[in-house]
Parts: C-alpha cells; structure tokens; sequence
C-alpha cells in the first residue's frame, strides 16, 4: 500500500479533487434546477445527457490520446470541465445546460481512460489489486466530500459553481507535473454484441438494467431530494449515503460470489436492492429511513455491476474478457441515458418523487426475475472453476476495468500455483 502511495499520490490526489467537482455539479444542478424553476422532466433531460456525452468520451478517448498524447488530452478536458462549471450559472437554461452537461460527460469519460492508463502504468503485478483499490476508495471518497461543500455556501448564487470548477483546475497540477506523460497504450475493439449476449444474456440483460438503476442515483437523486422538498443539507447526506453504502457493502458481496453461484447472489442482492428501493417510496417522508434506503440501495447495485462482468467472465476464456468488458460498458452506458429521463417522467406523473424508486425498485425486480430464469437455463459453473471476484464502481472505464482483469488472472493464476487451491481465474 505504501508503494502504491509513494508511486501514485499525485494521481490519486488529482482524481480525488476531480471526483469532488463531479460530484458537487451534479448535485448541485438537481438543487439548482428547482430553484430556477425547472420541470422535473427537463432536468431529466439535464441529467440524461451527462451518460450520452460519458458514453461518447469513453469510445473516442484513445483515438484522442494516441494522436496527442496524455498530457494534452488531460490538461484540455480538465480545462473544459473547469468552464463548463461556470457557464452553468451564467446561462441558467435547460438547452445550455442539456449541452454543458454532454460536454462535461464526455470530458470527466475521457479524463477517466487517461488517468487510468496511467494509473495501470504506474502499477506492477504486485500491487495492481492495491492500486485498484485505493483508486476506487479515493474516488467514492471525492463525491462524498463534495455532498459535504455543498453546505458552504447558497445554492442560489455563483460560489457553489465556482468551487468545484478551482478544484478540477488545481487537479491538473499534481498529475502533470508528476507523472510521466507518455505509458503505453493499447485498447481491444469490443466483442460484438450478439456475440456478447451468446456467451451472457444475464451479463447483458443485468447490465443495461442497472445502467438506469446508476443513472438514477447519480443523476436524479438530488432531483428527487429538491422535489421531495429536503434542505440543502439532507439532500447532500442522502445523496452521500449511496456512495457510503457502496464502499462498506462492495468488499463483503465480493467475498460471498467467490463462494456460491454467482446466479443466485445476484438474484439475492437484486432482491435486497429492490427492498431498499420500495421502502424509500413508502418511507420517503421519514429522513432517517430515507438515509437507510439510499445506503442498501448503493450498497446493492454497486457490487451488481462487479458481479456482472465476473459472471459474464467465469464464461470466458481470458483472451476474450477485455473485449467482452468493453461491450457490457457499452451497453451499461445506454442502459444509463434511459434511466434519467424514465425517472423523470415518471416523477412527473401522479407518483411525484416516489417515481424516483418505483423506478429503481423496477429495474431490481426485473434483474432478479431474469437472474432467477437463467439459472434454470444452463448449469452453475462450479465454484472452484469460477475467476475470481474484482471491486469496480460503475464510473470505471475499459481501462479501469482491464486493470481489474489483469489483476483477477494473476490473482487465479497465483492461487493455482498454491497448494491447496486449483483457481481459473474469469
């Protein structure tokens, strides 16, 4: 750990601060959009386009850093993000805002595959599980700290803006000036999908699923909690506890699916996620419950995404996972332009802000149906054989994720080498 620390501190510091402005303009644009006035299906909009812009940064990326390189790719988004922040409310408009906000998508995207280009650059066989790690944590750490500056100033005025938009500036800094410019970089075309599905319908299935279950969270959470009529200071704690609950849950999930049929976990974690989900709904008006459904929700369908790619790999031989890893992305990300502007319809509707989880509530039932149904369709693959369970947040990247894979198949293959285990790793 230490290592990994002394090798990537400016990385992880730079992502960190980048994380706190993420996080704050999209909270901040849910609470901003009430007071401006906004429907809620406009902000629906608003928030849907964040996915269609983050779709298309992470497929353009690498043709961008191969032609220009690191340096300049990063220090050019970075820049862009940094405007975009101030242009939110110089110009409070749904149309300006739908196009900053597919601007900010795609940059924060293509941010992401640089840092973690690096990141796995600067990462050995031995602490690629560490640094993995610790990317994710500091990642997480970022958006929960930014629901905390929230409560620094009036949502109302320009200073909220301003914030985040110094701190992905400042963010630059350390990573530019200490990190080498130029590690190697490679991308895999993704499987076709039809392929994809052949190998993993419920891989697919879940994924596209849970895409808008992401997208809902992380795009109209604040939405919900300025219609719902929560103060500034319950909105943030409300929208922070998703990502609390993904952090404490993730690791003890993982530890289970490398036990037990993956199938039936899913099935059981969808299942617990879509409870979270209906008591929000039925509970909403109780803050303390409301705090407790976001946090099981989080904790529920971040560990889904993880168990989806390493169900889809337990399928896979390894020379086929990073192509197969940039499909489900793929198709996690349609399944997140979907979900914000469904929640936003439907909370337009005589369900109100209870729209906000019938939703999600939703999407978990039908992911436990579909997992419950395939499990009938072809046998578990033993637990001995199945690859080994790798933590990625549903922000990750192809490349984050390729660094999970690297790690899983070293992981397995040092666990073959022991004596008393006989792992392939997925």
């Amino acid at each position: 750990m230490v290592s990994v620390l002394s090798s990537a501190w400016a990385l992880l510091l730079g992502m960190c601060l980048l994380m706190v402005g993420n996080g704050m303009q999209g909270t901040l644009l849910g609470i901003r959009g009430n007071i401006e006035g906004f429907s809620t299906f406009h902000m629906s909009i608003v928030m849907s386009a964040y996915f269609v812009g983050f779709l298309g940064g992470s497929r353009m990326a690498p043709g961008m850093i191969r032609r220009v390189g690191h340096v300049r790719v990063f220090a050019a988004l970075a820049s862009l993000i940094s405007a975009v922040m101030i242009i939110y409310p110089t110009f409070p408009n749904t149309i300006v805002w739908s196009l900053g906000r597919v601007l900010i998508g795609f940059c924060f995207s293509a941010v992401y595959v640089t840092a973690e280009s690096w990141l796995n650059n600067a990462a050995t066989n031995d602490n690629r599980g560490k640094a993995l790690s610790l990317y994710m944590i500091v990642q997480t750490l970022g958006i929960v700290l930014a629901q905390a500056l929230l409560l620094t100033a009036d949502p109302s005025g320009f200073v909220l803006f301003v914030i985040p938009s110094v701190l992905v500036s400042v963010a630059v800094t350390p990573i530019l000036l200490s990190i080498s410019p130029t590690p190697a970089f490679e991308t895999t075309k993704p499987m076709s999908l039809r392929a994809l599905i052949g190998f993993s319908p419920l891989g697919c299935v879940g994924m596209f699923l849970l895409g808008g279950v992401f997208s809902a969270q992380f795009g109209m959470a604040s939405v919900y909690g300025a219609e719902a009529g929560l103060t500034v200071a319950q909105i943030s704690t409300f929208v922070a506890m998703f990502f609390v609950g993904a952090v404490i849950l993730q690791y003890p999930i993982g530890w289970v699916s490398d036990r037990m049929d993956r199938r039936t976990l899913i099935v059981i974690v969808s299942v617990v996620g879509g409870g979270g989900s209906v008591l929000g709904m039925l509970m909403g008006h109780v803050f303390p419950v409301l705090l407790v459904s976001a946090f099981v929700v989080g904790g529920m369908s971040n560990p889904l995404y993880s168990l989806l790619i390493a169900h889809t790999n337990d399928f896979l031989e390894h020379e086929d996972m990073a192509a197969a890893s940039g499909g489900l992305i793929f198709i996690n990300g349609l399944g997140a332009i979907t979900g914000p502007i469904i929640t936003g319809w439907m909370m337009s509707t005589a369900l109100g802000p209870g729209g906000f989880y019938l939703f999600t509530a939703l999407l978990f039932a039908a992911l436990a149906a579909y997992a419950a149904y395939r499990a009938t369709q072809r046998p578990a693959v033993p637990v001995s054989e199945t690859g080994n369970y790798v933590p990625i947040y549903a922000s990750a990247t192809p490349v984050a994720v390729e660094i999970a894979r690297e790690y899983a198949i070293e992981s397995g293959q040092d666990a073959e080498e022991g004596p008393d285990h006989g792992i392939r790793a997925g």
